[in-house]
């Protein structure tokens, strides 16, 4: 009898050791060119933008906002964001800076996490929070829907940040404009400001669903 309650809970054991890897997901560490050139032209965007002069482009997360790419590859989505100067044809962006968009993480449909630039770097993602804010971009679009994995890996993602650093806000990119006019938002240019839809409405009720316990916040 003894023997038989050993071996249930090595079993249980066993089981919940497979769960607990099941839930895991491999961030791989790729990252894109981050050099004096990106690095100056952070630097410009953070004092012309937010008012903040600083040595190095640095932030302090609190925020994580999820997006999708409108489309692409992994691989076409990392070299476009590997670019230093944002393309001509994004006019309106461009005149507000030369730099080029980017995230801190992509996730490829099937959940796998690929770091392109380091937290605690600015990366110019989402008007007015970059200086507070990591950005995950996901692989997908509206026609092309963000799947389960995705949802799951961005979970996993939002719970090892939280763990990490003082993580407040867990938004959608389409959730940004809840800011204005709160303590948070710092943009000193009141016209720059675009609506967006993305990562979805779904994706997020989904990925809140399984970050429920963490009690992050979607608004002020």
């Amino acid at each position: 009898m003894k023997n038989l309650i050993l071996m249930l809970c090595f079993i249980g054991f066993s089981s919940s050791l497979h769960a607990q890897k099941n839930e895991a997901f491999e961030i791989i560490t790729k990252p894109i060119t981050y050099d004096s050139e990106r690095k100056q032209l952070s630097l410009e965007y953070l004092k012309n933008h937010h008012g903040l002069i600083q040595k190095e482009p640095t932030i302090i997360p609190k925020i994580i906002v999820l997006h999708y790419t409108a489309g692409g590859t992994l691989s076409s989505n990392f070299n476009y964001f590997n670019n230093t100067y944002i393309e001509n044809s994004r006019t309106f962006n461009k005149k507000q800076s030369k730099l080029n968009v980017s995230s801190h993480y992509l996730v490829d449909r099937d959940g796998t996490i690929y770091q392109i630039i380091p937290d605690t770097l600015f990366a110019r993602h989402t008007i007015d929070l970059n200086y507070c804010a990591i950005g995950v971009e996901n692989i997908g679009s509206k026609k092309q829907p963000l799947t389960k994995k995705q949802v799951e890996a961005n979970a996993f993602l939002i719970r090892k940040l939280t763990k990490e650093y003082n993580i407040e806000y867990v938004i959608g990119h389409s959730e940004y404009g809840k800011f204005r006019k709160t303590k948070l938002w710092k943009e000193l240019d009141s016209k720059y400001f675009t609506g967006k839809e993305d990562p979805g409405e779904n994706f997020m009720i989904k990925v809140r669903e399984l970050i429920s316990d963490l009690n992050l916040k979607k608004e002020l």
